[in-house]
Formats: structure tokens, sequence, C-alpha cells
């Protein structure tokens, strides 16, 4: 499809071609090209083809080889993209349909252009962006893996090329609410709205409404509140998001309470129909894992859960071939999917949907830094489950540093508080 517009700097007429894509993995995308054949102004920009989404989302990706520069890339104008090992951000801008290595290369292309100018007019500034240059050539040469990105987008309409192969901490996504002022930046919200909940008291088994907006078609929506009692665990709440207007449905639930000394690991051995029906919740701190699967699902990434063992691995199921198959109906798996990568997925799927029927057995481990998981014995009482292995386990600094616990008070913060106090109160005399 093509438009006409208009050009400021010279009041003439170029054309702006704007092309659907799929995206392997992802979703339907706008490629937009302007240009003009009068002065020559030309400018290329991706935007997204659907809607803001629930969540907002990050992604941690690291590079082990030259081979992970080609990773696609979609960065949404709502994306910060970060080189964290320089510490180096490019802020919101026009969006971008790439891979890696254009990424890097436009990086630091856009910091050369100037430095001429610089070294005679700044020459503190043009050494240290100098430096900065030499560490992007140093990166692109593939001398200095490995090398950590992110891209945060606060309209989850971001994106990093996952692959099958991917274990550990190399690729991550997680979702996550977004705040207040971010939501009025999207323009979901007002800045003149307030918490209905402020002082109100939770009730064991009341169903609380909240007036919210639907993150699909931003029209006022119910979200449905109540929190319960999980026996031989602990309380949760439950929040169930349904929007009249276009359907839209969405479940999470949140764990509360004290954080423990140590995180703990849930291992089940899942070996005949029934077992698939023990109810299992998974926190949003939690990983889902399984070696017998090839499976490994950040924490996140599906948010907290609290459903059966079926349940839980027909929402993973269906959650990744949503990703990586299905782009707005079509199952093609986008315009770039090679014939490998796709029989490759396949295979993966369908070994996931012989788990789901209990045709063999398999594992399903739980690996949650703040303890918030459980599942279901099968057995009476304070029995052990021959099943299930639970094994509690020290925090790695890297897991205290992503939950905020490093920065944590937990003790004298009663003195601080009150010490506040005294000095807010002097103040005001």
């Amino acid at each position: 499809m093509a438009t006409k517009e208009v050009v400021h700097a010279d009041a003439n007429e170029g054309s702006t071609r704007i092309l659907p894509l799929k995206i392997p993995f992802f979703k339907e995308i706008l490629l937009e090209s302007f240009s003009c054949d009068h002065c020559g102004f030309s400018n290329n920009t991706v935007k997204s083809a659907g809607q803001i989404q629930e969540k907002g989302s990050k992604y941690t990706f690291r590079l082990d080889d030259t081979s992970d520069f080609q990773r696609q890339i979609v960065r949404n104008d709502t994306g910060v993209f970060r080189i964290e090992n320089i510490d180096l951000e490019m802020p919101p801008g026009p969006g971008q349909f790439t891979n890696l290595e254009s990424m890097f290369t436009k990086i630091q292309t856009d910091l050369e252009h100037d430095q001429p100018i610089r070294k005679a007019t700044q020459p503190d500034l043009y050494s240290a962006l100098e430096s900065i240059i030499t560490k992007l050539k140093d990166m692109l040469s593939g001398t200095s893996f490995p090398i950590t990105i992110s891209l945060d987008d606060i309209s989850g309409n971001s994106f990093i090329e996952p692959a099958s192969t991917d274990t550990g901490s190399k690729y991550v996504r997680t979702d996550y609410l977004r705040t207040t002022s971010q939501n009025e930046t999207l323009g979901l919200t007002t800045s003149d709205e307030r918490d209905v909940m402020d002082g109100v008291n939770v009730v064991d088994g009341e169903v609380y409404e909240l007036q919210s907006h639907c993150p699909a078609c931003s029209k006022s929506c119910t979200v449905n509140m109540k929190k319960t009692n999980i026996p031989h665990f602990k309380e949760v709440i439950i929040m169930a998001t349904v929007c009249d207007h276009c359907g839209y449905r969405t479940s999470d639930v949140k764990t509360g309470g004290a954080i423990p000394p140590l995180g703990k690991k849930i291992t089940l051995q899942v070996k005949t129909l029934e077992d698939l029906s023990r109810d299992i919740l998974k926190s949003e701190s939690c990983a889902l894992k399984s070696h017998t699967l090839g499976l490994e699902v950040q924490p996140g990434t599906l948010g907290g859960r609290f459903t059966t063992v079926e349940g839980l691995l027909a929402q993973v199921r269906d959650q990744l071939r949503g990703q990586i198959f299905d782009t707005d109906g079509d199952l093609a798996g986008g315009d770039s999917m090679t014939a490998e990568t796709k029989a490759r997925w396949d295979a993966f799927f369908a070994k996931v949907d012989g788990a789901i029927k209990a045709e063999f057995a398999f594992d399903v481990i739980l690996e949650d830094p703040l303890a918030n998981s459980f599942v279901q014995k099968n057995v009476d009482g304070d029995e052990e489950d021959p099943q299930i292995e639970v094994v509690e386990y020290e925090r790695t600094e890297e897991e205290k540093e992503d939950l905020g616990l490093n920065d944590m008070k937990v003790e004298g913060y009663e003195q601080d508080g009150e010490e506040a106090k005294v000095n807010g109160h002097s103040e005001a005399q």
C-alpha cells in the first residue's frame, strides 16, 4: 500500500509505502518507508500492527558468539535498548526492525558522525565517545564476548528473537505490570485516577470488583479479586480481568507474606494421568523447567498461575505456539521462518502434547527464590509424597539483586520510622 505525504522541508509530495510483515515468534508489524523524488529525503520506521499489550515486557539476551548477532529485533517506538556491558542506552525513538549486528552498527555510526567536530570543540566528550566506539568495534569483531543487552518496552510490543537452544539466563523475557505514570504515557489512564482499594480490609472468600481499563481495547472493564487459602501452603490473591466490550480475559495470582530465608526447588515426577490433575501454584518469581521436555520458562514470563499440572503445561504450550506460529491466525510461522527451525519447534510441541496426554513420564521443576510456589501432594496429611522432592537453597547474588533484596532493610526499620516521624514533627514546628 502507498500513500502521498508532503515533505515539510521543500513542500513537495513524497510517497510512503506500507508493508504488513509477520515476524516469527512475535506478531504482525507495519514497515513504513517514505521517500521524496524531489529532494531525495527518505525515512524508514516500524510500527506495531496490534494493540498495547496487557503488560510491559523486558528482554535480556546474552550474545556468546558471532551467530547471535543475527537474531532479529523489533524495537517499538516506546522501547529502550541497552548494551549493559558499557552502560549504553538507546532511548525511545522511531521503531526499528533489524538484527542485532545492524543495531550495534547503527549505534556506532551515529556516535562517529560528529566526532571530527567534537574533537575540535569538545575534546573531553570526543575522548569519552571514542572509548565507547572502540568497545563497540571490539564487540562487532567478536573479541568481547559475552555481551549482555536488554530491550524494555512499556507497551509490550518490542521483541528479540528466541531460539529453541536458549537455556539458563541466555534469553530471559520478563512481563511486568505498568506503573500509573507508564499507563499515562501510553494514554491508558489519567493522572486523577486513584487506587480504590486504599484502606480496604480484604476479607477471605469475598469477591471484590475493581474498575480498570482493558489492556486490549482501553475501555473500562472489571477486575475481580478474591483472597483464598491453599491448604498446606498459604493465602493467595486471585485476580481475574473481564472486558465486556471486546471479550478480553486474563487471570493472575499474587502471593504474599514474609520473605523466607531460603529459596525452594520443587521437582514433581509425573507418571500417570492422575498426576496431571494435581493443583500447582507457580508464582511470578518462579522459573518452570522440565529436563525431559527440554522446557525452560524464566520468572515473569507467564506471571502467577494457580491451576493444574495439565493446565499449566497447556498454557505454556499455547503461549509459545501463539508467539512462534500463530501470527494473526496464520499458522505458517511468519514470513521468514526456515524449514529447519519450524521442524525443531514442531518436534518440541509434539513432545509437550504427548506429556499433556501422559503418554510418557516426565519431570516438572519449580525453582522459586521466594519459595512462593506449591505442588499438591497425593498423600494424606504430612506424609512425604515419593513423587515430589523439595530442596531449599541459598539464593544467588543475581537473584537477590533481581528481587531487590540487597536494598531491603529487614532490621531496625521500626526505629527508623519513629525517628522519621519525630524529625518531621520537629521541622513542622
